[in-house]
């Protein structure tokens, strides 16, 4: 089965390795080229949260635009290439083609067929997302960029959540091949399906912990930038939670050229009238936590459409 198993999805396999060597070049030549950069041109201390490096960190967000804007959808559109692709043929296509006529009358079980593509499968998916994982943990230190946490694109490509996502897919176009016998069908239901459950658990991840309450005084910026929000109040002078301060104790900032200077006086004005603002975030400190949380309701998520997917498939042989 594993020697069948390599034939029948080598395709899918060997294109998977060439994407992620593509990336891996990729990441590796703009690294170097970066490191040159800063070399050249970096004050010292730099890259670094200082704000003497304030501008390098925009010199190389202009230079390596395309770079991030790639990277920034690979947290969608990886998962959702391995459950269209790897998913959703594995079932939808022996349907289509009536082959599984064939190979499920022969001396393999259907029950044996089907345990062995999804977990090698699956695992060589959860293989390939960690190996990711680890190409962008290396890459992107090298431009000084530590948001790991607050950035949830970035939390998404990081730690052990890659391999989660993309055994996730797999098991969902696995199911939706299953259930609907198509292949493009099932390839349409994986894009949806990924793209809906990661802005469910986006909302759903602000409550993996209780957020920290951090009280700060003259200005609304939270203290780590890698912070993951969650939502804020300003306090007034009796200690009540106001959503805004009243009309009037303060006047607004202008819309101006200068809006973030005189953001930055409207909130020292407050502070001086003895308002604080309350903040309440995720520290970066329980990045593994929540990375190991939204791995467990994936994974959860990946046995029950195994389970669909084997399920369907017994019950309908033919």
């Amino acid at each position: 089965m594993i020697w069948l198993t390599w034939r029948q999805h080598r395709a899918q396999i060997l294109a998977t390795a060439a994407l992620l060597a593509a990336l891996g070049l990729l990441m590796l030549g703009s690294a170097v080229e970066a490191r040159i950069y800063i070399a050249g041109h970096a004050p010292p201390g730099c890259p670094g949260p200082a704000p003497a490096c304030w501008d390098l960190a925009r010199a190389l967000a202009d230079r390596y635009d395309a770079i991030y804007t790639i990277f920034g959808w690979m947290p969608i559109v990886a998962p959702a290439l391995i459950g269209a692709f790897w998913g959703a043929p594995l079932l939808g296509r022996e349907y289509e083609r009536g082959t599984h006529k064939l190979a499920w009358t022969q001396s393999v079980s259907v029950r044996r067929w089907l345990t062995v593509k999804l977990a090698l499968l699956g695992a060589l998916a959860a293989t390939a997302g960690l190996l990711l994982s680890a190409m962008v943990s290396l890459w992107r230190p090298v431009f000084g960029r530590e948001d790991l946490f607050g950035n949830i694109g970035v939390f998404n490509m990081v730690g052990v959540a890659p391999a989660a996502w993309w055994l996730y897919a797999f098991m969902l176009g696995a199911a939706a091949g299953a259930l609907l016998r198509r292949t493009l069908p099932a390839m349409a239901v994986v894009v949806a399906g990924v793209t809906v459950t990661m802005f469910a658990l986006f909302s759903l991840s602000d409550h993996y912990a209780e957020p920290a309450r951090t009280v700060l005084s003259g200005t609304t910026v939270p203290p780590d930038p890698d912070a993951r929000l969650v939502g804020g109040a300003w306090i007034d002078p009796t200690g009540r939670e106001l959503a805004r301060p009243p009309e009037g104790v303060c006047p607004h900032p202008p819309d101006t050229g200068q809006s973030d200077r005189n953001q930055r006086a409207y909130e020292r004005c407050l502070s001086d009238k003895g308002y604080r603002y309350a903040l309440y975030s995720h520290p970066p400190s329980r990045f593994w936590r929540f990375q190991w949380t939204e791995a467990a309701v994936l994974a959860a998520g990946s046995l029950a459409l195994a389970g669909l997917a084997a399920r369907r498939a017994l019950r309908r042989r033919v």
